[in-house]
């Protein structure tokens, strides 16, 4: 019998225990190509049909294995039926006649070579095996730990080259080279200058944009309250601009940072002036267009304010009462035009509505004046004292409130990161001019 390997037991030496860093590298390869070369072949595959016909052939004394090869020499069948008969009956048999098949191949090397050889244990190979693996990965670990650290023997001089070098590509740019980063820094410059106003002054930017009522005609006038249920809160109803609007009366101060921050929970009556259902100028601050970042859910309750003409209509709940009122006259006055809030001449009860112009700046005031029309205003109480105007004046008409770059710069830490930022801007300014001057 045959087998198709360069090695033979002979070609084996195995390294005794303790001695793994000693064995060389030929014995380790020879060691690892015969372990590969028979734990492939042992109880696994079995020997080829040809060889073991040729064995069959020769051997005086047949074993019951040869004897199945010898029989099937003598069917006339082809050498690949012959293989897939004797694959079959090799894999039905036990561990123990394996063993013995391959035993009576390592008896027949025997006779053709002279030497004894014995079917190797699995166990030694697998320790074989084990030791050429450690001594293997004790010379990848040796080589590892004395592998010489590189050190750079440059020089500062020669480093910076080499990076002027690679920033410059080698002296190969050009000026077109040169102006596409300049277009590249400017553009991504008025991106983030963009992206910067926008967030702080969107209200100017998006108050055109705002518009609930765009397809809303001129709403008739209408003089009867029931066609308007008052609700359990006070609420000014503006229809031609689709606005239904909680007004806050609790306010008692003409502070305007006070009234500046009461404007974020709706419209704000003015408290030096009179109340719905009173003769006299009942006045309504309501923000036209305000920061998208600020508080408050009625950033926008007026910024249609301007679309009122004289003989549109409008509507105040008050006390259970609806009370309706007539435009007569739209202004556009300055901030400190606060003789707005005094009574209308000429007229016995009016209501005021009152906000900044244009939408989302503080520059001007937009006055709406409307007469009350409904109910009868001849039944109208007096006004009380604290509305008769006898209070000192405000300096000026309350606008739309602080923009988030105010509010930003009123705070504590909000006026020292502008002073770090532009001290630092002073500083590197200066040192740019300091070492060109010196160049």
């Amino acid at each position: 019998m045959a087998i198709n390997s360069p090695y033979t037991s002979s070609d084996y030496t195995s390294p005794t225990e303790g001695q793994s860093q000693a064995v060389d590298d030929a014995n380790a390869a020879v060691a690892a190509d015969l372990i590969r070369e028979k734990v492939s072949r042992i109880y696994a595959e079995e020997p080829a049909a040809e060889t073991e016909l040729a064995e069959a052939q020769k051997s005086p004394h047949r074993s019951k294995h040869q004897q199945f090869m010898y029989k099937l020499s003598g069917s006339g069948k082809d050498l690949a039926a012959i293989q897939t008969e004797w694959h079959n009956y090799y894999q039905n048999l036990s561990a123990a006649e394996k063993h013995q098949v391959w035993q009576e191949f390592y008896d027949s090397q025997s006779a053709l070579t002279g030497q004894k050889t014995a079917a190797p244990d699995p166990q030694s190979i697998s320790k074989h095996k084990q030791h050429a693996a450690d001594s293997q990965r004790s010379k990848k670990i040796s080589s590892k730990s004395h592998k010489p650290k590189l050190r750079d023997v440059r020089s500062a001089e020669e480093v910076q080259a080499v990076i002027r070098d690679k920033v410059s590509a080698g002296g190969k740019l050009e000026a077109k080279h040169h102006l596409q980063s300049l277009l590249f820094g400017l553009g991504m410059g008025f991106i983030v200058l963009i992206i910067f106003l926008f967030g702080f002054f969107n209200e100017v930017v998006i108050s055109p944009f705002i518009q609930p009522s765009r397809v809303t005609a001129a709403t008739p006038l209408i003089i009867n309250p029931s066609s308007v249920s008052p609700t359990s809160n006070p609420e000014v109803i503006i229809p031609k601009i689709n606005v239904e609007i909680p007004v806050n009366y609790t306010g008692t101060s003409t502070d305007e940072n006070v009234i500046e921050n009461d404007l974020e929970g709706g419209v704000v009556h003015y408290p030096t002036t009179a109340l719905p259902g009173q003769n006299g100028n009942a006045a309504f601050f309501g923000h036209s267009s305000n920061n998208i970042f600020n508080k408050g859910k009625y950033k926008f309750a007026f910024v249609l304010l301007h679309t009122l003409v004289p003989g549109d209509t409008f509507y105040l709940t008050y006390k259970g009462k609806v009370y309706v009122y007539k435009v007569i006259t739209r202004d556009i006055v300055d901030p400190s035009n606060v003789g707005v809030l005094n009574a209308v001449p000429g007229q016995n009860a009016t209501a005021t509505l009152i906000t900044c112009d244009p939408p989302g700046t503080s520059l001007k005031r937009l006055v709406v004046v409307g007469q009350q029309i409904t109910p009868d205003p001849s039944g109208n109480e007096k006004p009380t004292v604290a509305t008769a105007n006898t209070t000192t004046p405000p300096p000026n008409l309350p606008g739309n409130g602080p923009t988030l770059w105010g509010r930003i710069i009123k705070t504590a830490i909000g006026k020292i990161s502008i002073s770090v930022i532009l001290l630092g801007a002073v500083f590197f300014s200066g040192r740019r001019l300091l070492a060109k001057k010196f160049q």
